[in-house]
């Protein structure tokens, strides 16, 4: 067991590593020059050898082996360097928009695991096969619907036609509202199209047709003997889902208009802040390792079969 821990910290780190290289390299081939955008404005009255001044400082002209090593090093320490466009620390810069993106991101994904759960067990449970047919659908529509065309969607339904949540200075809670739903409706697509998958399969398993036969309700059998086996597999795709809970966290607050990592996002790509870009790109990488890795961690705990099998001598 503890091999297989190692094994898959080992793996995670490599992951890192190469997300870290490769939006490295990525975003060193990029045109533009975020520094020139800013300090090149005539309104700011400074000359080249002052911008040169502020290109040595910053480091963008050294070789770019230089680069790298001195970028790998700091992010190892936790020092993400300084943007060029708020002229502070990037960890400064991600610590003030990271709360607003971990509330709706964690909101997003509960009200995702919800629609999917009731989806499923709609699907299992409606008493007539052509309305459990229908229900079954609805995770194939939601998958396929974009989220900025969803959030503008629910933006003119809600707020410009029903008016009943506001867009303009909403409160804190009403802000929420919409891009919560935004976030979760397709995510929660593919968790319920695998959660029903894995109802069905588990459904004609022997021990639920004993469990039946017994005489329990289809209802207990569902809760007691079916979803348990068919989460575990549904684990999987959760953590993997994660990638596109944060990419769609991106796209819902630059249509909102929320402050937090996707809104930085969108203004360092904007004005080619490429030190908070590369640090965007590394904690999306962690956040995403971390919760797959959890995942994996968690598989034998809720699977003997697999504990026996990562506790066997190789």
């Amino acid at each position: 067991m503890s091999r297989y821990i190692i094994g898959r910290i080992g793996q995670a780190l490599l992951v890192l590593w190469i997300a870290f290289t490769a939006s490295f390299l990525l975003l060193q081939a990029l045109p533009g020059d975020a520094i020139l955008i800013k300090f090149q404005n005539p309104e700011l009255g400074l000359g080249p050898e002052q911008i040169a001044a502020l290109r040595d400082a910053y480091g963008v002209d050294s070789p770019l082996w230089q680069q790298y090593l001195q970028a790998l090093g700091n992010f190892l320490t936790g020092n993400f360097g300084y943007s060029v466009v708020g002229s502070v620390p990037v960890a400064h810069e991600l610590l003030a928009n990271l709360p607003a993106t971990a509330r709706l991101a964690s909101l997003g994904f509960t009200l995702a695991v919800l629609i999917a759960l009731g989806l499923a067990f709609l699907a299992t449970l409606a008493p007539f096969a052509w309305l459990r047919t229908a229900i079954q659908s609805i995770p194939s529509l939601f998958v396929s619907l974009p989220v900025f065309w969803l959030g503008i969607m629910l933006i003119q339904i809600f707020s410009f036609r029903l008016r009943w949540i506001s867009v303009i200075n909403p409160g804190e809670f009403e802000g929420l509202i919409l891009p919560v739903i935004t976030l979760a409706i397709p995510i929660s697509a593919p968790l319920a199209q695998i959660l029903i998958r894995n109802i069905d399969e588990v459904s004609t398993q022997p021990f639920v047709a004993v469990a039946r036969a017994k005489g329990a309700s289809p209802s207990w059998v569902l809760w007691r003997h079916v979803v348990k086996n068919a989460l575990l597999p549904t684990l999987t795709i959760a953590g993997i889902l994660f990638g596109e809970l944060l990419a769609g966290a991106v796209i819902t607050e630059t249509v909102f208009g929320l402050n937090g990592i996707g809104g930085l996002t969108e203004r360092s790509v904007r004005f080619q802040d490429t030190s908070v870009i590369q640090a965007i790109v590394v904690f999306s990488a962690l956040s995403f390792v971390a919760v797959n890795l959890i995942v994996d961690l968690l598989y034998p705990v809720f699977d003997p079969r697999l504990r026996r099998l990562k506790g066997a001598p190789a």
